[in-house]
């Protein structure tokens, strides 16, 4: 999609959710039928492309078989069309600033040399992925489900860094800025909030995703790691830390990435409700990344359907696979746990044995005993965050 469509398009949803004369439908299934583009963007094999500028890349279904998604199949999400496109190493500093005694001004060899280099294995997931099961549309890209992957994060903890700031005693907040901007001065660039509470020892500063630099549309030359939070807290290109003993009004805080605060996240497109809050921790998923919908399957032959599960970093207890309408359920086999905020592969043998259409369903669970719901069962809410229904694939048996 070229960025005058995808503006035309936003335009179009936007009025769409205006009209007072709508309802909320049953949720269905997320887009599945978008083509792989022909042309690739640096560092990235073709992926499904929304938009150029600013870069939108999601992986497709084959992308999701393995426990660790590879650098060049990774989704891309970025906010602003203005992406530095070239950071000279030597010179890039992370300003750490505000209420601290120690004001510091970091490159990327002090990361990698003046603290504990740490690893972490975590899923990374926009909070709209899957947005397009949601009726009626909601504003924002129209993901499939692949706006997620899952990779080897190493870097330093973010509360070494501000231990070494030695923050005042008051401190509340950290505002968090990247170094992508908006085209008109009028738009605010990207910016989050955390509260201190939300900063664990599990929370880095990475400059490198499986074994390599960060890839420059993943965020080079560092990015925040949030295990178990959505990807709108993962701020890429990293430039400015400010410490502060009061939350500060920002944009993508109190408009952009917040969901209806009640017991369903959820409202009526006609009925938007008045409290809201940020979206932050993820909601247990499973994913079929193989067989893809529609494959042609021979009789009789062998078929091991693959996919990952993952939630906020519980941890996954079981994925269960069905092939007749959900009437009874099947534990499949579970790979290896990396983290518990990696995705956890699974496998399941599929009955070949007589022509039909067979469609296969996957429900992960977790280990506080959350289940994944049935599309039909999550309710609509504006920003067409959060959807975590259970995935499908329909292959044909010949």
């Amino acid at each position: 999609m070229q960025r005058r469509d995808f503006l035309k398009y936003s335009l179009v949803t936007s009025s769409i959710l205006m009209s007072s004369q709508m309802s909320a439908n049953t949720t269905k299934k997320p887009f599945d039928t978008q083509e792989v583009s022909k042309i690739a963007f640096p560092e990235k094999k073709p992926l499904i492309t929304y938009s150029n500028r600013p870069p939108l890349l999601e992986t497709p279904r084959s992308g999701f078989v393995n426990a660790i998604t590879p650098n060049d199949e990774f989704f891309v999400r970025w906010h602003m069309p203005k992406i530095p496109t070239h950071k000279y190493i030597n010179g890039y500093r992370i300003s750490v600033n505000g209420d601290v005694d120690n004001p510091l001004s970091l490159s990327l060899n002090d990361l990698k040399t003046k603290y504990e280099q740490v690893e972490l294995t975590a899923v990374l997931q926009c909070g709209g992925n899957s947005r397009s099961a949601f009726s009626p549309t909601t504003v924002g890209i129209q993901w499939g489900s692949g706006a997620m992957g899952c990779a080897v994060w190493k870097g330093v903890r973010l509360n070494d860094i501000l231990k070494s700031a030695k923050m005042h005693e008051d401190a509340q907040w950290l505002g968090l800025n990247g170094d992508d901007k908006a085209i008109m001065d009028k738009i605010p660039s990207f910016a989050r909030e955390l509260n201190l509470e939300e900063i664990s020892d599990e929370v880095i500063i990475a400059y490198e995703m499986n074994g390599a630099d960060l890839p420059y549309l993943n965020g080079y030359p560092v990015r925040l790691i949030v295990p178990g939070y959505f990807s709108d807290s993962w701020v890429k290109m990293l430039s400015n830390i400010t410490v502060s003993s009061r939350y500060k009004n920002l944009f993508f805080m109190d408009h952009a990435y917040r969901i209806a605060d009640n017991e369903c996240e959820c409202e009526e497109p006609d009925n938007l409700a008045t409290k809201t809050k940020p979206i932050t921790t993820m909601d247990v998923k499973s994913y079929i990344g193989f067989p893809s919908n529609h494959a042609k399957v021979k009789k009789g032959s062998k078929l091991l359907a693959r996919g990952v599960a993952f939630d906020e970093g519980s941890g996954i207890k079981e994925v269960l696979i069905s092939t007749d309408g959900a009437k009874s359920w099947q534990s499949a086999t579970l790979g290896k746990e990396l983290s518990p905020y990696a995705f956890r592969t699974f496998s399941f043998n599929i009955d070949t044995s007589k022509k039909a259409k067979v469609t296969i369903m996957a429900k992960a669970i977790n280990n506080k005993g959350e289940e994944q719901p049935f599309a039909k069962n999550i309710k609509w809410n504006r920003g067409g965050y959060k959807y975590n229904g259970i995935d499908s694939v329909t292959i044909n048996v010949l």
